[in-house]
C-alpha cells in the first residue's frame, strides 16, 4: 500500500475509531505538553477549558519547569519517544503520558498512562487517526461531551473538502477551537505534499497576513458562518483571494471534528488530482532524516 493509499484509509478508520472512543475523568489544574500535531491536540485541551487549563511546548517547559508548578503535567505523544518530551518529563513529578506506545520511553517516565487505543493501516505516512485519538482524549480530560452523527459529519466534510481548490500562497483562519486545526491543516500540506501554507488567528489575520497576501491567494476560513466571517470573506474577495468556508450547522465539538475532517481531506484530494502516491516527507529521505535526527 502507498502512502497517500495507506493515509486515506486511516481517515475512514477513524469512524470505526469513534464509535468505541472512551473519554476520561475530567482533570484540573493540568499543563498539556506537546510537538508538532500533539501540540495541536494539547492547544484544543485548553480552548475547550475556556483556557483554564494551560498548554505548551516541551521546550519551553524545560527551559522554565516552573510553569508546571501545582499542576498535572500531561504529555502528549504518539510514539511516546520524542527526545524533547522525555527531557521535560523528567523535570515534572506529577505526570501522565497520553501515547499510542505504552511501553515507550515517556511511558516508562510515568506514573500513569493513558494508551491511545486505536488501529491504523499499519504504514508510515502523514497523521490522521493519531491525531484525533490524541485530541479528543485530552478535550474528554477537560470538557464533557457527546460525538454524534460522525459518519454524516465526515460525509459533509468529503463533500465540502471537494470544492475547495487552493492556490498559490494559502492561509488557514480559525478561532478559539479551531486555531489548533487552522495549525495541524498547514502541517498536512507541508508533509504530504510539500507546499507552504500560513495558519493564523482569524481576527489576527486584518491585523497581519493579509498584508502578505496577494490577489490569486487561498484563504480557508475555519470557522462557523456569522456576519463577522462573511463580511471578511466580502473584503477579501475583492481583494482578488480565493475565499472558502466550509461550516456546519452544530456545536462546537461536532464543529471541531468537522474541520479536522475538512482539513485532512484537503491534501488528500490535491494528492489524487496530481496522481501523487507517496507523502512528500515520506519520499524527501534527507529531509525526514533531519526531522527525526531533531526528534528523536
Amino acid at each position: 500500500m502507498n502512502t497517500i493509499d495507506a493515509y486515506a484509509n486511516d481517515l475512514l478508520l477513524q469512524l470505526d475509531y469513534l464509535k468505541k472512543f472512551k473519554p476520561q475523568k475530567i482533570t484540573k489544574n493540568a499543563l498539556f505538553i506537546g510537538s508538532g500535531d500533539s501540540l495541536c491536540a494539547a492547544m484544543l485541551a485548553e480552548a475547550f477549558s475556556n483556557y483554564g487549563i494551560k498548554s505548551c511546548d516541551p521546550l519551553e517547559l524545560a527551559k522554565n519547569k516552573t510553569i508546571a508548578d501545582k499542576r498535572h503535567a500531561y504529555f502528549v505523544s504518539v510514539s511516546g519517544n520524542t527526545i524533547s518530551n522525555i527531557g521535560a518529563a523528567k523535570l515534572v513529578l506529577h505526570k501522565t503520558a497520553i501515547t499510542k506506545n505504552s511501553t515507550s520511553k515517556l511511558a516508562k517516565l510515568c506514573r500513569n498512562v493513558i494508551t491511545l487505543d486505536y488501529f491504523d493501516s499499519g504504514v508510515l505516512t502523514s497523521g490522521s487517526i493519531g491525531f484525533l485519538a490524541s485530541a479528543l482524549t485530552c478535550i474528554s480530560l477537560v470538557h464533557k461531551f457527546k460525538i454524534k452523527n460522525a459518519k454524516k459529519i465526515f460525509s459533509q466534510a468529503s463533500a465540502q473538502s471537494k470544492k475547495i481548490k487552493p492556490q498559490n500562497k494559502i492561509y488557514f483562519l480559525g478561532s478559539q477551537h479551531t486555531y489548533p486545526i487552522a495549525m495541524y491543516a498547514s502541517a498536512k500540506l507541508g508533509e504530504i505534499l510539500g507546499v507552504d501554507s500560513h495558519y493564523e488567528r482569524l481576527e489576527q489575520f486584518s491585523h497581519m497576513g493579509l498584508f502578505s497576501a496577494k490577489p490569486g491567494d487561498t484563504v480557508i476560513i475555519l470557522e462557523r458562518q456569522n456576519k463577522h466571517n462573511s463580511k471578511l470573506a466580502t473584503h477579501l474577495t475583492k481583494l482578488g483571494l480565493h475565499v472558502y468556508h466550509p461550516s456546519i450547522n452544530d456545536d462546537a465539538m461536532s464543529q471541531v471534528l468537522f474541520y479536522i475532517f475538512v482539513t485532512q481531506m484537503i491534501p488528500l484530494e490535491l494528492a489524487r488530482k496530481k496522481k501523487i502516491r507517496d507523502c512528500y516527507f515520506v519520499s524527501q529521505k534527507k529531509v525526514r532524516a533531519a526531522s527525526s535526527g531533531m526528534i528523536y
